[in-house]
Order: C-alpha cells, then structure tokens, then sequence
C-alpha cells in the first residue's frame, strides 16, 4: 500500500471508529509499524486535519457545531485525588478535553484527555500508577485547568458544587 492510500486508511478508520484507536492497532490493521503511523499522523495533521493523541489514543476531531458548551474549572489536589476529580467531571455528565499547567519557564503546557467515562477515568489512573509518567499539574504545585464539554449549562453548576464539596476547586480570594 502506497503511503497516500495507507493515509487515507488512516482518515477513515478515525472516522468509522467511535472510540479512539491506539497507534499500535492502526499499525496492525495496516500492516506498518507504530512509528510509520505516527509519522503518517504528523502529516495528516499538517495537512490540515484535526487529529488528537489522547491516552486512549488516537481521533479525529469532528467539525464543532455549537452544540455544545465549554467551560474551564481551576482544580488544586493531591495525586491522590486525580480520579475522584476526574470522576466528578464525568459523573455530572461532562467531557473532560483536556489538561492545563501555567510552567514559570515554557508557559501554558496543555494535555488532551478527552475523558468521557469512569472507564476512560480509570484507564488513564491505570496508566498514571503503572509509573510511566507524572501528571502535568505535579509541576505547578497541584494547581491546573480542565476545559469541560457540556450539553446544559446546569451541568457546570454541579460540577462546580461537587468540586467545591470535595474541596478540589480553586476559589478565587
């Protein structure tokens, strides 16, 4: 398979599939290895299309059609508080897009999660407490960002009393 049509693979099996797909599956459906499709990525993204790495793995961002809303919630917690945190977002009925540190030196550093369940949830605690990585917020203190999705607004209402309850917003003062 030419690399043009092993992209192209690439573009619909992001668009056919509704969960995200690891790099290494990619691989094995089309018969390269990981680093080919994280390349291919690379220039799939150049190009112009909108592909995210998350924990789960890889997806293509759908075009936003305003139906939905964000807002971003200031969180400080211990480590051991990430997943009743991340819990709280997607038990309320929220997506958790992403994470967000302010770094004294390179300034804001961003993950994408895209966190819609308590199993998405617990797969990425899986993987913080297999050690392969420290989370972002272990930089600054505890202290980051979440940006949130939501269809209602009253949805961030009780995300905001939950984290206030458990004592993991950041109030402004």
């Amino acid at each position: 398979m030419e690399a043009k049509d092993r992209r192209e693979a690439i573009i619909n099996q992001l668009k056919n599939n509704k969960q995200q797909i690891t790099g290494s599956d990619l691989a094995a459906v089309l018969s390269v290895s990981r680093q080919v499709i994280v390349q291919d990525i690379a220039i799939l993204r150049a190009k112009g299309h909108r592909i995210i790495a998350t924990p789960q793995g890889y997806m293509l961002l759908a075009q936003d059609t305003g139906l939905s809303l964000k807002r971003t919630f200031a969180c400080c917690h211990k480590e051991n508080n990430t997943e009743e945190e991340l819990n709280i977002f997607v038990d309320c009925g929220g997506t958790v897009e992403d994470v967000i540190v302010e770094h004294p030196i390179y300034g804001q550093i961003s993950g994408s999660l895209m966190l819609k369940s308590r199993t998405d949830v617990s797969a990425f605690c899986q993987k913080l407490s297999e050690g392969k990585a420290a989370l972002l917020s272990s930089l600054t203190g505890g202290v980051h960002l979440h940006t949130i999705k939501a269809e209602k607004d009253e949805v961030f209402d009780f995300i905001e009393k939950k984290l206030r309850d458990a004592d993991i917003l950041l109030e402004q003062g």
